[in-house]
C-alpha cells in the first residue's frame, strides 16, 4: 500500500504523553500533518464528534488515509512500518523484543501511574479553577473505560483530595522503580533499549519530561541518577523534542505544571521517603 504523509490528520493536545509520542515519531520520521488540537482539560475529548473516532474520550487519534487509528503504542508501530525511515526498531527479533518490553511496561504500569502522578501535583488546580460546575461537569463526563477501567473514580478522588489518595504514593513509588531500571539499562547500552534509538526512547521520553515539566528533575539530577541525566540531556539535544513536545504545550498550560508540580514537589519527596 503506498502511504501518502499528507493525508496523516492527528487530534491531539499539548500536555499529553501519549500524543507526544506520536508526534516525536512525526517528527522523527520527518511527516508532515494536518493537526486538531483537542482542549483535554477542557473536556473537548467528550463531544460526540471526537468519542466517534476515539470512543475511550482520550488522544490521540491518527486518521491515515481515512483509516482511524487509536492506541498511542500500536501507533507509534504502525508509523514505523508504514513509513519507514528512519526505522525506529531495531532490526533483529531480540531487539525488537527489548523495544516491546518498555512499551508494554509504559502502556500497562507508567501511564496510569502518570495520570495520577499528574492529577494530583497539578491537574486538579487547573481543573479547579473553572469552579466546581465545571469541575463536576468535567468529572462526570469521563466514560467508564478509559485510561483503565478504574480511573473515572480515581481520577475523582485524586482531583478532590490529592495527595491524601493512597494511590498517588503508590504511583510516584512505582514511577521511581522504573526511572531506577532505565538508569540500569542505561548502564549497559547507549540507548534504553539497546545503542540505537528507538520507540523504547519515543515511549519515555513524554514520561521522564512530565516530570521535569512539573520541576520535579531532582529525581535524577545532583547525581541521584546519572545516566538517566545524561540520557534526558541528549533526548532534548534532539529536534523532535522541543518541535514535538515543548513548542504544543500551551504557555499557561506549562506554567500550571511547573508552578503546581513546584508546589507538590515537597509531597513527592515525602511519599518517596516512606517504606
Amino acid at each position: 500500500m503506498d502511504h501518502d504523509a499528507a493525508m496523516l490528520t492527528l487530534y491531539h493536545h499539548g500536555s499529553s504523553v501519549c500524543a507526544a509520542k506520536v508526534r516525536i515519531v512525526l517528527h522523527e520520521k520527518q511527516l508532515q500533518f494536518d493537526a486538531r488540537y483537542i482542549d483535554i482539560l477542557a473536556g473537548e475529548q467528550f463531544t460526540p464528534e471526537y468519542m466517534r473516532l476515539n470512543p475511550k474520550a482520550v488522544v490521540p487519534t491518527l486518521v491515515d488515509a481515512g483509516q482511524v487509528l487509536v492506541e498511542s503504542t500500536a501507533i507509534c508501530e504502525y508509523l514505523d512500518e508504514a513509513y519507514p525511515s528512519p526505522a525506529l526498531m531495531p532490526s533483529t527479533p531480540a531487539g525488537r523484543y527489548a523495544v516491546r518490553l518498555w512499551t508494554k511496561a509504559i502502556d500497562e504500569d507508567l501511564h496510569p501511574a502518570c495520570a495520577v502522578i499528574t492529577f494530583a501535583s497539578s491537574h486538579r488546580f487547573t481543573v479547579q479553577r473553572a469552579g466546581p460546575e465545571a469541575v463536576e461537569k468535567f468529572l462526570a463526563a469521563t466514560p467508564g473505560m478509559s485510561v483503565t477501567p478504574e480511573w473515572k473514580a480515581l481520577k475523582r478522588r485524586v482531583v478532590e483530595h490529592g495527595f491524601e489518595v493512597p494511590e498517588v504514593a503508590a504511583k510516584f513509588k512505582l514511577y521511581a522503580r522504573y526511572l531506577d531500571q532505565m538508569e540500569a539499562s542505561l548502564d549497559k547500552h547507549q540507548w534504553i533499549a539497546g545503542d540505537a534509538y528507538s520507540l523504547a526512547d519515543v515511549g519515555m521520553t513524554p514520561y521522564v519530561n512530565r516530570l521535569a515539566m512539573m520541576s520535579m528533575s531532582g529525581l535524577w539530577e545532583d547525581g541521584r541518577r546519572p545516566r538517566l541525566a545524561h540520557w534526558f540531556d541528549r533526548v532534548r539535544a534532539r529536534s523532535s523534542f522541543r518541535a514535538a513536545v515543548l513548542d504544543w504545550c500551551p504557555a499557561a498550560l506549562t506554567n500550571d505544571l511547573k508552578t503546581f508540580g513546584a508546589r507538590s514537589w515537597p509531597d513527592v519527596q515525602r511519599v518517596l521517603a516512606t517504606g
